[in-house]
């Protein structure tokens, strides 16, 4: 008795929503927009589709006359119309750097050493990882072991550790540095 009345429920549900596709679409085409249609619109009034000749032909037998203004160039210049005479040449008085005009260039700052207690004597590390730096600070007679990447003294940071100097570079500024491989007393570098 269950299923019989499930498959009535099922009947009544399948009519109601026959009765309800066929009312919403009887008498209506279906259309994919909501817009008006294309037969609705009016037609656009043209005098003469055909190109006209005579523009065409005026337009090619025009010749551009430049107004002297680069077309390239945002900065404005000169009009040409103001004559431009040559008159003695002025020849501006040089400044204390020797140079003609402007502020006197700043000096370079000096280049980028470690501190002078601090010396690098060596290098080493085991086949397959990276390099390791020894220095040697003469004031406490401590030795630091830094390897490629890491900070010697909370200041400089080691970027590349070759055979005969060093890499690094300064944290707080940026600038970068090289560090020769101080060799011992018998002359020969000590790794």
């Amino acid at each position: 008795m269950k299923q019989k009345r499930q498959i009535g429920v099922l009947l009544v549900l399948v009519l109601i929503a026959a009765f309800v596709w066929l009312m919403n679409f009887r008498g209506k085409p279906v259309t994919a927009d909501a817009g008006p249609s294309i037969q609705d619109d009016p037609v656009l009034a043209v005098e003469n589709p055909h190109p006209r000749i005579e523009d065409i032909n005026r337009a090619a037998k025009t010749e551009y006359k430049s107004s002297g203004r680069n077309i390239f160039s945002y900065t404005a210049q000169a009009p040409a119309s103001v004559a431009h005479q040559p008159g003695p040449a002025i020849v501006p008085p040089k400044n204390s750097c020797g140079i003609e005009s402007g502020p006197c260039p700043e000096p370079l700052p000096p280049p980028l050493v470690l501190p002078p207690n601090i010396k690098f004597f060596g290098f080493g590390g085991p086949n397959g990882t990276s390099r390791r730096a020894f220095f040697h600070d003469s004031n406490g007679d401590e030795v630091y072991v830094v390897a490629e990447g890491e900070v010697l003294l909370k200041r400089f940071r080691i970027l590349r550790i070759g055979n005969a100097s060093l890499d690094f570079e300064e944290i707080s500024s940026g600038r970068t540095g090289t560090a020769a491989l101080v060799e011992d007393q018998t002359g020969a570098p000590s790794q």
